[in-house]
C-alpha cells in the first residue's frame, strides 16, 4: 500500500521549514506545491516560471510522457509560492553563475534535481514526523484527503493526470470550472 498521511501529519510536515531563510521559504513552497497538487516530484523540478498563472490559481504541468495538464492552487500554497519567487528565489539565484527559468533552485542558484527534492522531503519529514518520506507520498496523500473529501474519482484521476482505462476514454475531459469547484471543496487546506 502507499503511504498515507494524515490530516494532522501534513500539517506538521508543511509547518517544519524555517521560511526566514531563502532555503526554508524555497522548501516550505516545494512542500506547499507538492500538497496542494498532487505533483510527482519530476513535475515539480522542471517547473518553470511562465507555468505559474497566479491569476486563475494554476500550474501548467508537463506529466508522463510529455502529457500537459493543469494543476490547481488554494491561497495558501499560492502565498507560499509567490513569496519565494519574491524574496528566496532571487536571495538564491545571488549565489549562482547561471540564469534559469526553472521555479526551485539549489542554494549555488542551479535548478533543484530530482534527487535534491527527495532529499528535502525526507529531512523535513525526519524532522518533523520521525521517519523516512518520499515525495510521493505527499502525492497519494493529496488524492487520498481528496477522496476522503468527497471528491468524484475520475476528478482525481484528472488533477493526478493519470492515463485514462480503456472503459473510461469515451468519457470527456472535465471542465477547469468544475475541477476547481470540485478541488475547493474537497481539499483540507484550500
Amino acid at each position: 500500500m502507499p503511504t498515507t498521511l494524515e490530516v494532522t501529519e501534513v500539517e506538521l510536515l508543511l509547518s517544519a521549514p524555517n521560511p526566514s531563510t531563502p532555503r526554508g521559504l524555497r522548501d516550505k513552497a516545494i512542500l506547499e506545491l507538492l500538497y496542494a497538487t498532487g505533483l510527482r516530484v519530476s513535475e515539480v523540478a522542471n517547473l518553470r516560471l511562465n507555468d505559474i498563472d497566479f491569476a486563475e490559481k494554476l500550474v501548467r504541468v508537463r506529466g508522463k510522457g510529455g502529457k500537459e495538464r493543469v494543476a490547481l492552487l488554494h491561497d495558501e500554497a499560492l502565498q507560499w509560492l509567490e513569496r519565494y519567487l519574491a524574496e528566496g528565489r532571487p536571495a538564491l539565484l545571488r549565489r549562482g553563475k547561471q540564469l534559469t527559468d526553472k521555479v526551485f533552485v539549489s542554494q549555488k542558484g542551479m535548478p533543484l534535481t530530482i534527487r535534491q527534492i527527495h532529499r528535502i522531503v525526507d529531512g523535513y519529514a525526519r524532522k518533523a514526523l520521525g521517519r523516512n518520506l518520499s515525495p510521493h507520498a505527499l502525492r497519494h496523500s493529496f488524492a487520498t484527503h481528496l477522496l476522503e473529501g468527497g471528491a468524484d474519482l475520475r476528478v482525481i484521476q484528472e488533477l493526478l493526470g493519470h492515463s485514462s482505462l480503456a472503459a473510461t476514454q469515451i468519457y470527456t475531459r472535465l471542465s477547469r470550472t468544475h475541477l476547481r469547484r470540485v478541488y475547493e471543496k474537497a481539499h483540507p487546506r484550500s
